[in-house]
């Protein structure tokens, strides 16, 4: 018997003999995590329809109505380290490969929209990010929650989160808060809205656009298309509520001072919830995040990729990822014990370990850019 692909690409014909690419990932079991296999199927899809002439734009999905994306494959991460130790080749070739496909999109000549419906996390992210059309619905629930597995929000978080206004990108990273369409728009992590029944009409829409000869114009007329939906009704956002609140308790010089805000006690139930995420995140990846949100504002997308890259294949070598990921996803006891067990513990020399590159030669991303 012959298995499903785990991503389902097909060419949908446009009225003037051209096509609609269209990506689905195809594994709602797992929310449609990413894995290897997904990314060697839709990186090159995605390469040769950029270089497709017939090619308009391309439209990324998630099979179901749960999730475009719940994150990576860290479990496989997981067991590959317990099975062969830190050496284990897995972790350097997943972050290598999504990195890649990562800065693909970011790149994509064409228009690419991607459909943010239901569940989108982590590697979720990193697939929407760099899309030129991001489209939340009201089902939208987006969130880089690493800090509760020992790692960071990668995925070019360090360039995107260093970008957001203010504090909001260092609030979400050490927070891990869940966002709705609403945050989303706030935020720029969408940039368009539209009903998660509309998914498969605005499909068909896209392909019987009268797409004009003039390669040029395409990403306007996407951007009518989507703008012309009807706005379905939002469940109200916590970011932009709170903005004031968030700036004020990130507002401090030193990580110390920031974490020690936020994990005070609030009169507020969404403050305190995202506080109480810190308090019980992991302290190194607390640390990380501090420096990330620093690093980034001055990196280009490529570099961000090439520190990422070291940062989480690192990271998959120290303890606090797989005491994470054991937590969380395979003995579900919620009571990671992490090492160090608090953020006075973490020092320098620990942190500065996880910049140093773990392979010797040239860096596998060294092309980039």
């Amino acid at each position: 018997m012959t298995e499903t692909p785990v991503v389902l690409l097909s060419e949908l014909p446009t009225g003037d003999g051209r096509v609609l690419g269209v990506a689905m990932l195809n594994s709602e079991r797992s929310l449609n995590s990413l894995s290897l296999d997904m990314i060697a199927l839709l990186a090159p899809a995605l390469q040769a329809w950029a270089a497709d002439p017939r090619v308009v734009a391309v439209l990324l999905h998630g099979a179901g109505e749960k999730a475009l994306c719940a994150g990576g494959d860290i479990r496989r991460i997981y067991t590959g380290v317990k099975e062969n130790g830190y050496d284990d080749p897995y972790a350097l070739e997943f972050f290598t490969q999504e990195y890649r496909l990562n800065y693909a999109i970011h790149r994509f000549p064409k228009p690419l929209i991607v459909w943010g419906g239901g569940i989108v996390m982590g590697g979720g992210i990193g697939l929407m990010a760099g899309a030129s059309h991001r489209v939340a619905t009201e089902n939208s629930r987006l969130a880089m929650p690493e800090i509760g597995i020992g790692l960071y929000p990668d995925v070019g978080g360090s360039y995107f989160l260093s970008r957001l206004p203010g504090r909001l990108g260092l609030f979400l990273g050490l927070s891990g808060c869940q966002l709705n369409g609403a945050d989303a728009l706030y935020t720029g992590f969408a940039n368009h809205v539209a009903a998660a029944s509309r998914r498969q009409d605005v499909i068909a829409a896209l392909a019987a656009l009268p797409w004009s000869a003039d390669a040029g114009e395409h990403a306007a007329q996407v951007t009518a298309l989507l703008a012309a939906e009807t706005a379905p009704a939002l469940p109200q956002g916590a970011l932009e509520q709170h903005h004031d609140a968030i700036e004020t308790r990130c507002g401090g010089d030193d990580l110390t001072t920031v974490y020690a805000a936020l994990t005070a006690p609030a009169e507020d139930p969404w403050l305190n919830k995202a506080g109480q995420t810190l308090a019980k995140g992991s302290p190194s990846s607390a640390a990380l995040i501090w420096r990330q949100w620093q690093d980034g504002a001055r990196q280009s997308l490529a570099e961000v990729f090439r520190q990422e890259l070291i940062v989480s294949v690192q990271c998959a070598r120290h303890p606090d990822f797989h005491e994470g990921v054991r937590a969380l996803l395979i003995d579900k006891d919620n009571s990671p014990r992490w090492q160090p067990a608090t953020l006075a513990g973490v020092s320098p020399a620990w942190v500065a370990e996880h910049y140093q590159a773990p392979w010797s030669g040239a860096h596998p991303l060294a092309d980039l850019g």
